[in-house]
């Protein structure tokens, strides 16, 4: 006899002993008829301090709709988010990556508590999604991801402009290119309402994977924020989850490798965000699939970029959804032999039923085919050698230097950077190293947007490199390395290189080397390190950094001694 729908929350609504539990959910406004259903959680990202989410509350409405009229009863909590855009650039900024964890847990315990049957995440900045999947993983309960829309692009001087240009228009006014009225002009016109960066940035980048592992329904990220057809895609989420759960079908039943390698492609071959990179390593962890960054080099290098995206390219996420959407990128990519069909949808239909549902707008140009791609090999490129013998990411989505070789410039901090730049302290040819900035160096990894953009801004994108062990913006371009591992917090060799060592970037060789100090001068410059004092010696941050996982292994965090 297969076991009942509600067999989990059943434990929490029936029986004698259960009144008090049931009194309580009375209390605000459940029936008895209610909680005799399968209960189910909608986990809303949804507050009220950037537009990222901003639509999620309305949007949950219509989730809960679809789950009652299939049958369910639909209860909806809330967990935190943290804007990278907000708080780029700042002490804040260390919160981002920490919140994913927070995010992951906080939705793990509401489901452990109230022991929902299925689970709904509405996600939308760039930490909340891979937060929800990395709970689904540990939960193993059905569930489905729904990502809140990608914003409208802003318009000044009639062209589209997104946050970015915002980021890059700082550089360029410390550098006297524009004055502060034209960059007041482009603050105002950027972000012209609610939704996600509009770029195929981190949260399109995790929105689109989410698609291609089965955890979000193909289609269902496309519609924009303030698309009235994204509601359409809430009621759906509802029904597709009471539909998983009557067959029984859970996360770890439709995250495997081929499911995992199909989200790589999805993301080389549309330029996306190098935080691709951590939060699939994370989220393989929790899943218990063998992935490792050899993996993202490996099926990047055989993925040509089919989507000419912003920031490598010339258009927004909207753009793809007016071109066919990410069902569109899927029926590209199986045209060419670069993922694999027979891998599940949410829905019981394979990839390759729901990629022939397809529809083409004609002459659009944003999405290409792989036999004609804009550019031969995805963007997600790992470097090792002597500077990261454990790792590190770049991006080379558009028309990057493959080449580097120049003298190192060290600051221990991202704001130390920030003011080199912007007082011109930077020449052409150098390699800006950034560390300390890690993992448990950070603490948290912080996002490297603004001083990416400053160099851009500054004019020097295309003649000078970064290196960090911190991580970038999906929206940073030109030849800026992260995820440096080991870090320099736990005496990786970044924390050894000195003011003017020549530091040289090899793209096509996979290296990342310092020249001209032998063996025995870094382990004279070793002896003579010493490990900085925790920046956090209580709170979150001192937790975070006493648990947390190097780069190499998705920056997860464990209990310490497992």
């Amino acid at each position: 006899m297969s076991e009942p729908l509600n067999a989990r929350s059943a434990a929490i609504t029936t029986g004698p002993t259960r009144a008090a539990a049931r009194s309580y959910y009375k209390a605000i406004g459940f029936s008895e008829e209610d909680l005799r259903k399968p209960i189910i959680g909608i986990a809303n990202t949804w507050i009220g301090t950037m537009p990222c989410g901003y639509n999620m509350r309305g949007l949950a409405e219509h989730v809960a709709r679809g789950i009652r009229e299939a049958g369910g009863t639909p209860m909806e909590f809330n967990t935190i988010a943290i804007s990278d855009g907000i708080t780029m650039g700042t002490e804040g900024m260390k919160a981002s990556l920490v919140s994913r964890e927070v995010i992951a847990d906080s939705i793990e315990l509401t489901c452990r508590g109230y022991q929902f049957d299925a689970l709904v995440a509405l996600v939308a900045c760039d930490k909340t999604g891979p937060g929800a999947a990395m709970a689904m993983a540990r939960l193993n309960i059905p569930s489905v991801i729904l990502y809140g829309g990608s914003i409208a692009p802003g318009r000044y001087k009639e062209r589209d402009i997104t946050v970015v240009d915002v980021f890059e228009a700082i550089g360029a006014y410390g550098a006297g290119k524009i004055d502060a009225t034209e960059l007041r002009a482009i603050e105002d016109a950027a972000c012209p309402g609610a939704g996600a960066c509009g770029g195929q940035f981190t949260a399109n980048t995790m929105a689109t994977a989410f698609e291609f592992l089965g955890l979000s329904p193909i289609g269902s990220s496309s519609p924009g924020a303030t698309d009235p057809r994204k509601d359409a895609e809430g009621y759906r989420a509802g029904q597709i989850v009471l539909d998983l759960l009557r067959r029984g079908v859970r996360p770890l039943d439709l995250l495997t490798p081929a499911s995992f390698e199909n989200a790589i492609a999805s993301a080389a071959g549309m330029g996306g965000s190098t935080n691709v990179v951590l939060h699939l390593l994370a989220l393989a962890r929790e899943a218990g699939i063998p992935l490792a960054l050899e993996d993202f080099d490996r099926v990047s290098k055989r993925t040509p970029i089919i989507a000419d995206l912003k920031p490598g390219g010339n258009y927004t996420a909207l753009d793809v959804d007016k071109a066919g959407g990410v069902a569109l990128v899927a029926q590209r990519l199986l045209a060419g032999g670069l993922v694999d069909g027979s891998v599940l949808t949410p829905t019981g239909k394979t990839l390759a039923e729901e990629a022939a549902l397809a529809v083409e707008t004609p002459g659009q140009v944003v999405v290409t085919h792989a036999e004609h791609p804009f550019k031969p090999t995805g963007g997600l490129v790992i470097l090792r050698g002597s500077i990261a013998p454990e790792g590190s990411v770049v991006k080379i989505a558009g028309h990057e230097r493959t080449y580097h070789r120049g003298p190192a410039r060290i600051f221990e901090c991202e704001e130390a950077a920030m003011a080199a730049v912007q007082a011109a302290q930077i020449a052409p040819g150098d390699v800006l190293v950034i560390r300390y900035e890690g993992p448990k160096g950070g603490p948290g990894m912080r996002e490297m947007l603004g001083v990416t953009s400053a160099i851009v801004g500054a004019g020097l994108g295309e003649s000078v490199a970064l290196i960090t062990d911190g991580r970038f913006s999906g929206a940073t371009r030109g030849l800026m390395i992260g995820h440096v591992a080991p870090e320099a917090a736990v005496g990786g060799v970044i924390a050894l290189i000195r003011e003017g060592d020549i530091i040289e970037i090899h793209i096509d060789e996979r290296r990342l080397d310092l020249l001209g100090v032998d063996a025995a001068e870094l382990e004279r410059r070793r002896a003579a390190w010493s490990a900085p004092a925790p920046r956090y010696t209580s709170g979150v941050f001192a937790k975070y950094a006493a648990m947390v996982a190097s780069a190499a292994d998705g920056a997860i965090t464990r209990a310490v001694g497992l």
